[in-house]
């Protein structure tokens, strides 16, 4: 049974237009009308049909002004255009436009619902295309990536969007920030995902050995290759390869890399060309736009792997994601059910992170094994964190008729604030006091930046 749809047939011509809402209603379809451009486009707003037939010449607002309206205000409409016998061009530019099909007059009753029919299927394929890729998007994996910042939203939903295609995806950011973990979630959630992931730390691996690694080698192609070995990009067939520190690539090696890309061919090396299957996600910590300045990486290898870039923010960019993230690591080791101060978690959150993610798991393991009770409290994390790490001399300079410990405090409370840009969380963490207590202190002695 063929499937039917609604249809609006915008034409000038009453007669045409007529026999032709005849035949489509015949065929099962649910047909709208409209006499001129300019109704035809008000009924498209307020239906949005799926399949818009309209003629180019009419007057007023004539059918390349209706298809643009309709582009614009839904680009997944199919419109096919009528066009008067001769006029091939007009119909080329309707096509240009975002055409889907046009209709030579005079045509029969068979060539329109042919025509009709293609939209229809059409249709229904592109939905499914969308239903499936929705589907493959609900599966990526972001279980090991936390952040309700924007920062991390903004990846989590280029992730998404992206995960279900083949697109080559660079990914940068500082070193620590979870390259690794979108790199997976890029593989879980795309049609690879029952295929390896394979990844490759170009900076770890020396540069004479690094050809070999990628791309494999035949036996006797080089002193010490008793056996034939595949690279990585064999191993990842049918999956996707990722390469991390890809900036630290040998400039020699970066034509072998960008030949890969294009042909989707590798040569191992002493052997001959083989095909492969991979997706390729590539990763680098330094600027690769400055380094094509200096002439150190390819421009054009670049732009092969900037086809999607996603950039991941620092810690440091997204405090309020920390508690997130402590509360995540003191879980995955094996510590869910520990507390943590609040003067420890301002501190946490007021500390910089240059290690960004990575180091902060690092933090937390450490206070999991060295802890001294069932709360951990300053004492509990890295000196630099803390600010406990020794310093040579005292801090205090008190004159020997003596102090007042009140002064003595809001001189403490004044010179925090300073250090820090006047940051509450932060002033709180380096007098290690919970910041409500840092409040009550500004109330109590009547502190403000503008005073």
């Amino acid at each position: 049974m063929p499937v039917t749809t609604t249809i609006l047939l915008i034409d000038d011509d009453d007669s045409l237009r007529r026999v032709n809402e005849y035949h489509l209603q015949q065929a099962g379809h649910r047909v709208l009308t409209a006499a001129d451009g300019a109704a035809g486009f008000a009924l498209f707003q307020r239906e949005i049909p799926p399949v818009v037939v309209t003629d180019i010449q009419m007057p007023g607002l004539d059918g390349y002004a209706v298809l643009k309206g309709i582009k614009a205000l839904h680009p997944e409409t199919a419109v096919i255009v009528i066009t008067a016998h001769g006029t091939v061009e007009k119909a080329v530019a309707a096509m240009k436009l975002g055409a889907f099909d046009y209709l030579t007059k005079p045509f029969g009753r068979d060539e329109l619902l042919l025509a009709i029919e293609r939209a229809v299927v059409y249709q229904g394929l592109r939905q499914e295309n969308l239903r499936l890729r929705e589907a493959l998007s609900d599966r990526v994996d972001f279980s090991r990536l936390v952040g309700s910042s924007e920062g991390m939203q903004r990846v989590f939903e280029l992730v998404r969007r992206v995960a279900a295609s083949d697109a080559t995806v660079l990914l940068g950011g500082e070193s620590g920030t979870g390259k690794e973990l979108v790199a997976r979630a890029l593989h879980h959630g795309s049609e690879r995902r029952e295929r390896p992931f394979v990844a490759v730390n170009c900076a770890a691996i020396p540069s004479e050995l690094l050809e070999s690694e990628l791309f494999g080698h035949v036996k006797g192609a080089f002193t010490g290759a008793i056996r034939e070995r595949k690279g990585k990009f064999e191993l990842a067939d049918g999956g996707t390869l990722f390469l991390d520190e890809v900036g630290e690539l040998p400039p020699e090696l970066q034509p072998k890399l960008l030949r890969a890309l294009q042909e989707r061919e590798i040569e191992p090396v002493g052997g001959t060309p083989r095909r492969i299957d991979v997706r390729l996600v590539a990763a680098s910590n330094r600027d690769l736009e400055e380094a094509m300045g200096q002439g150190r990486f390819r421009e054009d290898l670049y732009y092969r792997l900037a086809v999607i870039p996603i950039e991941l923010p620092p810690l440091r960019t997204r405090r309020g994601d920390i508690p997130l993230l402590v509360r995540h690591f003191l879980t995955r080791h094996g510590a869910a059910e520990l507390k943590v101060s609040e003067a420890a978690l301002a501190a946490l959150c007021a500390y910089d992170w240059p290690g960004n993610v990575r180091e902060l798991e690092n933090a937390v393991e450490r206070m999991v094994l060295l802890r001294r009770g069932e709360e951990l409290d300053l004492l509990d994390l890295p000196p630099k964190v803390s600010g406990h790490e020794r310093r040579p001399g005292g801090v205090l300079n008190l004159p020997d008729e003596g102090y007042s410990l009140e002064a003595l405090e809001r001189e403490a409370v004044l010179e925090a604030l300073r250090r820090n840009g006047w940051n509450q969380t932060r002033a709180a963490a380096f007098l290690r006091i919970p910041r409500h207590t840092l409040i009550y202190r500004l109330e109590k002695y009547g502190i403000s930046k503008e005073g």
